[in-house]
Order: C-alpha cells, then sequence, then structure tokens
C-alpha cells in the first residue's frame, strides 16, 4: 500500500513509519531472526565442530574453546619452572655451646691447680681432652635431635657438617693453656660465653665467618692480659660452631607444595587452542583429539538435525500467533517486542551456561530461565507466555546439560525451568504493583526449591554440599528474576509504549500528583471520573477490551477542566453559573477546550500516550447542542446580526475515538452524567437513556475510526445497564404508572440523555 501522493510531508513520514508494523516481509524477518537465534543458542552446546587436520603442520584457521580444558603439558612445565625456584630449605639447631663452654672451664678448673701434673702432661691431658669433647658433644646433639624426631637425613648432614667444620685448636695452645692461673680461668669464662653467645644469635650454615669475628669482640673486652685473650678466642673458636643445616626432606616438600600451589592452566571457553598459521605441535594436537575435534570427512548429520528442531518450534509459535486474537498477529512492533524479550531470556541462560564447568555444582538452576515468561505475560499475553515457557525449558535442558550427562537434553534443569516458568505466570498475574513481581520472584523461589529436592532425590543425590548449593541457586533465581523484570519493564513500557498493569494501577493512586490536583480544586469532577471508571471498565471487559485502561484512562480524562472549575456544573455548587452571562460561542470554546487543555496537561507530566488520547478523544467531534441551540435562539431574537451560526463552531476538534477504549470512556462518561440528572431513576429509563446515547454517537459517526463493531456496542450497552443498575438499586422506584411524569424528572429518555450530555459537558 503507497501514500497517497497528495498526502503531506508530515502525513508521510507519519504513514511510513506506522507502515513497517503490518509488513509482512518485516514480520518473516522476525521469525527468521528467532530461528537463526535459536539454532545459534543451542548450537553451541549440541554441536561440536571438527576440523581436518594433522600434527607437525599450520593451521589454517583459530580453533577456539567451547569448554574449559585442562592443559596437562603446560600445567606441567609451571609446576617444573616453580620447582626449580625454590629455595634450599635450611634447619636452624642449637648446638648447646655453653654446656660445651662449662665442661672446658670445669676442665681448665680442675687441671690447671693439681701439682701432681707437669706442663707437659697438662699440655697433653687437654690434646685429647679437647679432641674426645667435641666428639662427644656432637654425639650428644645427634641423639638429642634423633629423640625429638629428626629425619635420618638431617641428622647425616649435621654430623656431616659439624665434622668438617670443626676447629682445630692450635699446638702451641695446648702448653698456654696449663699457665693460666685460677683468677685468669674465672675471668675468661664469662667473656667466652658472651662473645659465643653474641655470633651464634645468628643463623649460619658455615661457622668461618662467625670465628673470624672473635678476635675483634676478645680484644674489645676487659681481659688485660695477652696470653689470656689468645687463649679466650681459641676456646671460643673452638665452641662455635655452624647452626644451619641443609633439611634435604623439607627441601623436597617444599617443591612439592611449590608444584601443587601452581594452579591447573585452563584453556577457557572462547579461547584460543590453535591460532591462524599456528604449528600444531603434538601437545596442540593432543588437545584437540581429547576434545573431539578431529575428523576425516565432513558429518552433517548433527547440523540438519537441529535445524529440524528449531524449524518445528518456530513454526509452531508462528502457528500459535497467526491463529490467536493477540495483537502482535498484526502489528509487527509487539511482535518484535516478543522477539526481544526471547533474545535477552536466551542470553541470560547462556552466560549462566558459561559457568557449568565451575567447582559450583548445579550452577544451572541459579538461571533466571522465568523472567522472559514474567515479561511476556506482563507485557503481552498469558497463553503465549505458556507457550515461550515451553521453548526455554527445552533451552534450558540444553544449554545446562552436563558433560557427564550423554544425552542432548538434561531433563532436571528442564522440569525445574517448566515448573518456575509457569508457576511465574500464574503468579504475576496476581500482581498489582511492583512489589508483585517481588512476591512473585518469592513464589518463584519456593517452587524451584521443591522442584529440585524432587529431581534430587530422585537421582539419590543427598550429599550436603550439592543440595546447599542447588538450594541456595533456586532461591537467587527467583529473586534475579524479580529484580531484572522489575528493571525491564520500564524500558519496555517506553520503547514500545506499553501499558502494563503495574503501571496502570501506578496511575490510579489518589495521591498522583494529578489526580490529588483533581480532588482539591475540582471535587465534582473527581467524582464525576471515579463513577465513569467504574462504568467504563465494566464496558470493556464485556468486550474484551483493556478494562484497567478504561478505568484509569477515566480517572484523568477530564483533568483539563482544573483550568477553568468554575465552568463546570459539577464543582458550582451553589454559585451562580458564569455561562448564563457570558455568550454562548465563548462558552462553548470554554468547555471544548477542556479534553485539549487535559490531554496538554498530561503530556507535560509525561503520563502515557494512551492516557492522553482518552483525554483528547473521549469528547470525538461530538456536538455542544445546549450552546449552539442557544446560539440560534439569540440568531432568532437579533435576525440583524452578521455572524452566522454554524454547527462547525460549537463541536470539539477531535479526534474522533481511535480505540475502543478512549470510544468507551466517552459513552460513560455521557452515560454517568445522564444518570447523575435523574433523581429516582427506574430500569426503563435507565434503558432507554443507554441506548439512546450510544445511538445519537453512533448516527452522528463518533465510532468511525475505532474498530468497535455493532455487536460489541450492544454488549457495552449492556454491561453499562448493569453496571448502574447495580450502582443505583437502592434508589430504583418501579414505576406504577407508565405514562406518568414524575415531578423534577426529565419528560423521557431523550431529554434525560440531552441534560446528560450537558452535564458531561459541564453545564
Amino acid at each position: 500500500m503507497a501514500p497517497n501522493p497528495n498526502m503531506s510531508i508530515r502525513g508521510k513520514w507519519k504513514f511510513r513509519s506506522q507502515s513497517w508494523k503490518h509488513s509482512p516481509l518485516l514480520r518473516a524477518l522476525q521469525f527468521l531472526f528467532l530461528a537463526v537465534l535459536l539454532y545459534v543458542a543451542l548450537a553451541d552446546h549440541m554441536l561440536t565442530e571438527t576440523y581436518d587436520i594433522e600434527p607437525n603442520t599450520y593451521s589454517k584457521v583459530t580453533i577456539y574453546a567451547k569448554e574449559r580444558i585442562l592443559n596437562e603439558a603446560a600445567t606441567e612445565r609451571a609446576r617444573e619452572k616453580a620447582a626449580t625456584e625454590v629455595e634450599p630449605v635450611y634447619t636452624f639447631v642449637s648446638t648447646d655451646y655453653n654446656q660445651l663452654i662449662e665442661r672446658v672451664f670445669n676442665k681448665l678448673e680442675s687441671i690447671n691447680p693439681d701439682p701432681n701434673y707437669t706442663n707437659a702432661e697438662k699440655a697433653e691431658i687437654y690434646r685429647i681432652f679437647f679432641q674426645n669433647e667435641f666428639e662427644t658433644h656432637v654425639q650428644g646433639l645427634l641423639s638429642k635431635y634423633e629423640r625429638e624426631g629428626f629425619a635420618e637425613q638431617l641428622l647425616g648432614e649435621m654430623k656431616k657438617q659439624l665434622e668438617s667444620q670443626r676447629y682445630r685448636i692450635p699446638e702451641e695452645a695446648y702448653f698456654l693453656l696449663p699457665r693460666l692461673s685460677p683468677e685468669d680461668i674465672q675471668e675468661m669464662e664469662p667473656v667466652v660465653k658472651s662473645v659465643v653467645g653474641r655470633l651464634m644469635a645468628e643463623s649460619s650454615a658455615n661457622a668461618q665467618p662467625l670465628r673470624d669475628k672473635v678476635a675483634e669482640l676478645v680484644n674489645a673486652s676487659s681481659l688485660g692480659k695477652n696470653n689470656v685473650r689468645e687463649m679466650v678466642k681459641e676456646i671460643a673458636r673452638y665452641t662455635i660452631m655452624p647452626n644451619r643445616f641443609y633439611d634435604e626432606l623439607r627441601f623436597q616438600e617444599a617443591i612439592e607444595e611449590a608444584r601443587n600451589a601452581v594452579q591447573p592452566i585452563y584453556i577457557e571457553p572462547e579461547q584460543p587452542i590453535v591460532k591462524e598459521n599456528q604449528l600444531i605441535t603434538p601437545e596442540i594436537y593432543h588437545i584437540l583429539e581429547s576434545q573431539g575435534m578431529l575428523k576425516e570427512k565432513a558429518n552433517y548429520g548433527p547440523q540438519t538435525g537441529l535445524a529440524f528442531l528449531v524449524a518445528l518450534i518456530v513454526f509452531l509459535i508462528y502457528l500459535f500467533i497467526r491463529r490467536s486474537d493477540l495483537p502482535l498477529r498484526q502489528n509487527n512492533a509487539l511482535l518484535l517486542m516478543f522477539v526481544l524479550i526471547f533474545t535477552l531470556n536466551l542470553l541470560v541462560l547462556q552466560l549462566i551456561s558459561y559457568g557449568r564447568h565451575l567447582e559450583f555444582p548445579y550452577i544451572g538452576f541459579l538461571a533466571p530461565v522465568a523472567m522472559g515468561s514474567m515479561l511476556i505475560a506482563i507485557l503481552l499475553d498469558d497463553r503465549l507466555a505458556f507457550l515461550a515457557s515451553v521453548v526455554f525449558a527445552i533451552a534450558s535442558s540444553v544449554l545446562f546439560s552436563g558433560e557427564q550427562n550423554p544425552l542432548l537434553f538434561d531433563f532436571r534443569y528442564g522440569f525445574v525451568a517448566l515448573v518456575v516458568c509457569f508457576v511465574s505466570i500464574f503468579a504475576v498475574r496476581k500482581a498489582s504493583q511492583r512489589s508483585g513481581v517481588l512476591r512473585a520472584g518469592i513464589t518463584v523461589s519456593l517452587f524451584s526449591a521443591l522442584s529440585i529436592v524432587a529431581m534430587l532425590l530422585l537421582g539419590n543425590e543427598t550429599g550436603v554440599r550439592e543440595v546447599l548449593y542447588a538450594l541456595s541457586f533456586a532461591a537467587a533465581s527467583g529473586i534475579v528474576t524479580a529484580i531484572l523484570v522489575i528493571g525491564l519493564l520500564p524500558f519496555f513500557e517506553v520503547a514500545f509504549g506499553i501499558l502494563s498493569p503495574l503501571r496502570l494501577v501506578e496511575l490510579s493512586n489518589p495521591n498522583h500528583p494529578l489526580l490529588r490536583k483533581l480532588l482539591t480544586e475540582t471535587p465534582g469532577t473527581y467524582h464525576h471520573s471515579v463513577m465513569v471508571g467504574n462504568l467504563a471498565e465494566a464496558a470493556a471487559e464485556a468486550i474484551g477490551a483493556n478494562g484497567l485502561l478504561c478505568r484509569v484512562g477515566s480517572f484523568y480524562h477530564d483533568i483539563g477542566k482544573t483550568k477553568r472549575p468554575s465552568y463546570f456544573i459539577e464543582n458550582q455548587g451553589s454559585m451562580e453559573n458564569p455561562h448564563d452571562s457570558i455568550d454562548p460561542m465563548l462558552s462553548a470554546a470554554i468547555i471544548v477546550a477542556h479534553a485539549k487543555d487535559g490531554a496538554e496537561m498530561l503530556r507535560e507530566h509525561k503520563m502515557p500516550r494512551q492516557i492522553c488520547d482518552i483525554a483528547e478523544q473521549h469528547h470525538g467531534t461530538t456536538l455542544l447542542k445546549y450552546f449552539y441551540h442557544k446560539q440560534l435562539k439569540l440568531k432568532e431574537a437579533h435576525p440583524d446580526g452578521d455572524a452566522e451560526v454554524r454547527e462547525e463552531d460549537f463541536r470539539y476538534p477531535g479526534p474522533k475515538a481511535q480505540t475502543k477504549e478512549a470510544a468507551i470512556v466517552g459513552i460513560a462518561d455521557c452515560v454517568e452524567a445522564a444518570v447523575r440528572s435523574l433523581r429516582n431513576p427506574t430500569i426503563e429509563q435507565i434503558d432507554s437513556m443507554v441506548d439512546k446515547i450510544i445511538k445519537d454517537r453512533l448516527e452522528d459517526n463518533q465510532f468511525n475510526e475505532c474498530d468497535l463493531t455493532m455487536k460489541e456496542l450492544d454488549k457495552v450497552g449492556k454491561a453499562l445497564k448493569e453496571t448502574l443498575l447495580g450502582i443505583f438499586h437502592s434508589r430504583i422506584e418501579y414505576p406504577e404508572l407508565p405514562n406518568k411524569q414524575r415531578p423534577g424528572q426529565p419528560a423521557s429518555a431523550n431529554d434525560a440523555a440531552e441534560r446528560g450530555e450537558r452535564l458531561a459537558e459541564g453545564t
């Protein structure tokens, strides 16, 4: 369908911007995209791509890992490197040098004063003593640490090092020792202990550097005699031994710890196993072989099978939508929203599936699979949400199928996904506020946990760790689902102009600034709007229209009256009607303006387009009959006036109702005002009045631009009558005399309807 050549530029642009919504080609492309999306999402988990390659050749393509792969060769190289970097391990031991020093000086104190020995004999005694005492001391140390559990290797190393670093006292020292007096010996002992204590406080595997420092420390002491200082030096050097020994066993343990500390090296998903033009080493070839990525010739059976599976799923979705009465059957914008929700849900599932090889068991239960079902149920339709839930369950059973599972589908994840999706649809249907979505998420968590417990018990998987992980993921899944739905709802509502029930309920809150303004400034109009909302909702639900939209739209449909409240009769109370003293043309202009003023006020407050349309269209292009006839009477009284009375000047500028909801609100607006004009309405009066109002609007072509049928108008009328009877049941009087007119009442339904139209206009 091409635009009219005579159409304005703005009209052509609007035509083209709207024509895509009904394009069969775009509809087909969206279903094709859905099929491709499903194929790509499932292929990554159902198909293993294989390659014709040989070792020691260059790869023609870059091959990526589809799952986490342990690189055994690289891990072993890293461990060997870590082992070579381990420093030798030494063990510090106490050599009990104070005991050795005390035994030496005890010997000196017992031998030197003894007159039975000559100095030569004393020198020989000391020569034998120092040699034997060292060996005895070493043997005592070894025995002590053997009892403490030192390893044989370490004890052997200690013996070896102590023997190899043994200090040899010079021969002349043996002849100087007997010449020491008892006073010299007493003065020497504390100095030796002090010097050796300071030096042995350091951990050292080599005693020689410590012995080299002895002379400096002794010379700095208070000893005065040279021979005394020399003997102190020799005894100190004799006592100093290595106290840090190489521990082979602990060294090997450190090497093993270093090797074990090296984390296994993995090739992560989407990382290249081999890059293009890279040499395929035996190591790389082994990895490809272990992953089943080698082939001798192509096999397209799995690809064909997956294509058939995806085609069947998309075809079923197409048939369901085509045979349904859903708006997206002909509206590509709504179909695009469905495809977008579908895409987002699969993307989220795909992201969670990347964690299925982590150390957390059953991480697939964390996936917020019910997010798509809840969004479709809220924004589109429950029935479509159930169909989508089945597809999401199939996708979950594929995406979270574990490596140990030989089947393509893991029924555990599929079953749990199906349960939570169905439960979420039922739960969210009762949600009238955003907090209701959160409650639905908690319900999802509960049923997810119950279904998971059933699956674990059936599989005899009762490990505490596995059960805790599964239940924790189930609890988190429902909460995450609710958070995502609450976060995404405003995006879809704004981007696609969708008024969800949650948004409508929020707008119906009496504390909304505009409704507060309506209540405080025009209480009569507020009460009228509430009554119109009751009537419009009942009428809309009778024909399958959006009853909640009609109710909320009714609340705001007369918001424009707040600009000039005193010019509308329901707000005048006992005050004088200002229309009695002004020109009918001016009165008509004031009354007509409230529809346009209301729409502008609503747009300024960023209200949804549907609410603005109802405010602007609820009067359509109806005629202000009262002021029109009043102007005609003035013209008759002053026939010489220049101004011609035109009917167009007393009509609302429109547009006419473009939707069923706008038309229903307009009818309910007039009906409510007409009934309000009756003091004690009878059943017959209500029936006649409703029929008259609908008939007048139909004859005035007010429904020409919306898709209300005659059958639906009949249902609307019946619903309005039933609702009015319920409202005025206690006040309806059944007439005893059909032809007798009650005082204070219009003479006929026509009079009531005309008066109702005036009241609906506010006059």
